[in-house]
Order: C-alpha cells, then structure tokens, then sequence
C-alpha cells in the first residue's frame, strides 16, 4: 500500500483511536476509583505497570493527535487552506490540554509510589480528569471542520452528519458536565456519534483515493 498523504493520515488517525482507547477506557478505568483517594492510590501503587503503560499511551495520543492535526492540514488546504488550518489549530490545542493532562497523572503515579498522601494522588488525578472534560470542547472544534472539508471532497453524506453530530455532541458535553454534572448518562451520550464518524473517516483515508 502506497503511504499517500491520506493513508497517512489515516494511520496517524488510527493510532490516535488505538492508544485513546487503551489509556482513557481502559486503564484509567482500571485505576481510578472516583471519590475514593484510598482506593485510587492503592490501585496505582498495586497496578504501577499498567498505570506507567497507560501515560505512555496518553502521551502517544498527544503525538497522533499532533500528526494527525498536521497531515489533515497538508491533505486540505489546496482546496481550503483556512478550515484546513483550523483542523490543525484545534487538533493541536487539544493535544497540549492531553499533554497536560497526562503530566498530572503522573505526577499522581508517582505521589503514591513515593507513599504521599491519598488526598494528594486523588487530586491530581481529578485534574487529569477535569482537563479531559474541558478539553473536550477541541476535540469538538476539531471535528466541525472536518465533517466541512469531508462535504467537500464528497465523502459520505452519512459520514458528515456522525461527525457534524459528534462535534456538537463534544463541545455540548463539555458544558453539560460543567453544569449538570450529575447527568452522566447524558454526558456520556453527547459525544457517541462523533465515535462512528471517526472510524469511518479513518477507513475512507485508509481505502479510497482521496486527493489533496
């Protein structure tokens, strides 16, 4: 398969979706204990390894999302530089809020391994926590303009919709979680499209010829 400037994009896509999936929904789920400083702390002192995999995999997401961010702008800026731009600009805002993010928990990590206080290694982590909620208002911003720039390249009309739906979905959620944060349900639910739109973008770069 020839590496052309959508394949890549597609891959760099692809491993954003893989290591967002392995450090958010998996090991942070396995770690975290929401309320419970003891029990969180306890869970990154007993699991370490899987807690040091996970920030490796979120720092990756911060490297795919660079990527990714850079190669939609090279794909399309000939027929639309600026909404390609703000590809770029909003992928790239977002991946400083999970760099960040990722740093806090660390800095959680190695708080209980070094025996600190549950209290401490409860509340780095909530501010691991906290900048992925608000960040997620750029990882919506981000999919506004590439459900635009899909439209025109006649990508799938099904495909521009989820992406359209997930963007509003995101950036909603991230007021939703601020405002009603005891409707989880809700905010869970909110960005779901965006989830069905991504995949199938990520396989129309991998297996169609789209131009630059």
């Amino acid at each position: 398969m020839k590496l052309t400037t959508a394949k890549l994009t597609g891959l760099f896509y692809l491993g954003l979706a893989i290591t967002g999936v392995f450090a958010f929904l998996f090991a942070r789920d396995q770690l975290l204990v929401a309320g419970d400083a003891t029990q969180t702390a306890a869970n990154l002192v007993k699991d370490e390894t899987l807690a040091r995999f996970g920030i490796a995999a979120e720092v990756l997401i911060v490297g795919f999302q660079a990527l990714a961010a850079v190669w939609f702008y090279k794909l399309f800026k000939k027929k639309d530089s600026f909404t390609a731009g703000l590809i770029a600009v909003f992928g790239m805002v977002n991946a400083i809020v999970i760099l960040t993010a990722s740093a806090f928990w660390l800095m959680a990590l190695n708080t209980a391994v070094a025996g600190g206080s549950s209290d401490t290694v409860l509340t780095l982590f909530d501010a691991h926590e906290t900048l992925w909620q608000v960040g997620a208002l750029f990882f919506g911003l981000w999919l506004l303009p590439m459900a635009y720039m899909a439209q025109k390249y006649d990508m799938p009309r099904g495909m521009v919709w989820f992406l359209v739906a997930g963007g509003i979905g995101y950036v909603l959620s991230t007021f939703t979680g601020i405002v009603l944060p005891e409707q989880t349900t809700l905010n869970e639910a909110l960005p779901m499209p965006a989830t069905i739109g991504e995949f199938w973008m990520i396989g129309y770069l991998l297996f169609k010829d789209v131009k630059g």
